[in-house]
């Protein structure tokens, strides 16, 4: 490979977004490096091909999830090769500490490793936050002793695992909550192929059996104080899963899409998540829309006040965040701190309300710039809200999410009966695919629409309720 500029993307399994981030890449003129892990078998003789042809150069390890060694080894090759690395790049959280290794060695501005592995420790999160008064509840790693304690204490507690991506396993705690619960959501993750090393802060390869869902070619989503593994450890050589027990937070849920750059905060978007269905196992985050429509500027701009609060707090001085909150009279508190993109439509979303770049855009930006970063940051400025909690852009978004239930599909696809043309449509699985029960959401699709903001108000009563039917879908037998 000649010695011109590229971009080092991280895969996991052969997905995390890869089709968009290297046609970001392409559309700077730089060349499109991807170190993905070995996808699941049934995509082994597609996917690494079609890296191929997304990439000018590829490389697919032998196991299902990168290590430290994988990335100073490629990196070792592509500078043997000539070519001069700009930054990395990962959309999947637990590679992200990855990214930030890489990221070290190039000299590209960016969170450290121990930075990120903190990040992901929520228990740890939760009250460090809490000591400084940026959060009102508290959390306590989950053992049998204190989940019957929280069980019987006449408050509303929830449950989630310390480190976990895609909702997996996160729920309110009730008084039919057992221990065999947290066991049973503990043995998926164990034999999640695509999931299971998300759910520590040091990963071990997960085992080879593969989720019967794939939620790789869906949205993507990315050590703690004495928490104790939940099922008892290590089985098989998979990584733990530990999970706490938190104060419930209440109120309406929120997203603020922050771009750090040197130290200073933007918000370049605040989404209302205006449906949410917590359900066995999982919550789901089914609808939302931006900008948010049950917040005045001043209740907004409390909340940019907090999340910047928070971030300073930890010391967040460069890197894309998807903040979540939740918002009720007593103010802002958190829900988490994903030192990543948002997944499902967030980055298109971000594209479709400033009428420019994508989440995705901005953050390659940000790290293409970060040695000389004024002129990038005049122009996020440009396109962020303001301190007031107003923002400069006349459109507003609504996006969907759509998730399969278990059963096998015999017909699934987009209705052609809408009130309002989609900007972005995905349909993620097909007929013939089969859906187990999982204590994970299963993304089925995702629809994207933008409208002018002058209009919402009139449009989103009467789209919000079509759009449920926005894709259609058959099982074989009803769903389980």
């Amino acid at each position: 490979m000649e010695n011109t500029g590229a971009v080092l993307l991280l895969s996991h399994v052969g997905f995390s977004f890869m089709e968009d981030l290297a046609g970001a890449v392409t559309a700077r003129g730089l060349r499109t490096c991807v170190l993905s892990s070995l996808p699941e078998p049934r995509h082994q003789d597609s996917r690494p091909g079609a890296l191929a042809d997304l990439a000018d150069d590829v490389r697919v390890t032998p196991e299902h999830v990168l290590t430290p060694h994988d990335v100073e080894d490629y990196l070792d090759h592509l500078e043997a090769a000539g070519t001069t690395v700009l930054c990395c790049l990962t959309v999947w959280e637990g590679y992200r500490h990855l990214m930030a290794l890489a990221n070290a060695r190039l000299g590209v501005p960016d969170l450290d490793e121990k930075q990120i592995l903190q990040l992901r420790d929520k228990l740890t999160l939760r009250n460090r936050l809490a000591d400084a008064g940026l959060s009102r509840g508290r959390a306590s790693a989950l053992t049998p002793e204190t989940l019957a304690e929280r069980r019987g204490d006449g408050r509303r507690h929830f449950v989630k695992p310390v480190s976990g991506i895609a909702s997996f396993g996160t729920f309110p705690l009730t008084g039919d909550t057992t221990w065999a619960d947290l066991e049973r959501i503990a043995a998926e993750a164990r034999s999640d192929t695509v999931y299971a090393a998300a759910f520590t802060t040091d990963p071990v390869p997960p085992p080879q059996a593969g989720a019967p869902a794939d939620p790789g070619r869906g949205p993507d989503t990315a050590a703690s104080d004495g928490a104790v593994p939940a099922a008892s450890g290590h089985h098989g050589g998979a990584p733990a899963v530990e999970f706490l027990v938190e104060d419930y937070v209440p109120g309406r849920e929120f997203s603020f899409e922050a771009v750090v750059v040197d130290g200073e905060p933007h918000i370049v978007a605040v989404h209302e998540k205006c449906e949410v269905t917590e359900a066995e196992g999982t919550v789901l985050e089914n609808a939302c829309v931006s900008p948010p429509t049950s917040l005045s500027a001043e209740e907004t701009a409390a909340g940019i006040r907090w999340v910047t609060s928070v971030l300073d707090v930890l010391d967040i001085d460069w890197g894309c965040l998807h903040v979540e909150a939740r918002h009720n009279p007593s103010g802002w508190d958190l829900i988490e701190v994903n030192p990543r993109v948002g997944g499902s439509l967030i980055s298109p979303s971000v594209a479709a309300l400033t009428g420019g770049p994508s989440l995705l855009d901005l953050w390659l930006d940000c790290l293409l710039t970060a040695r000389r970063p004024a002129g990038f940051r005049a122009r996020l400025e440009s396109l962020s809200f303001a301190a007031d909690g107003t923002t400069p852009s006349p459109n507003a978004t609504f996006f969907r999410v759509f998730f399969a239930d278990p059963g096998t599909i015999r017909e699934v696809g987009l209705s052609d009966d809408l009130p309002l043309r989609p900007v972005v449509s995905q349909v993620l699985l097909q007929p013939g695919d089969v859906v187990e029960s999982s204590s994970r959401e299963v993304f089925l699709g995702q629809v994207l629409w933008r409208m002018d903001r002058a209009d919402r108000d009139a449009i989103l009563p009467g789209l919000l309720p079509a759009s449920e039917q926005a894709i259609e879908i058959v099982y074989e037998t009803e769903p389980r």
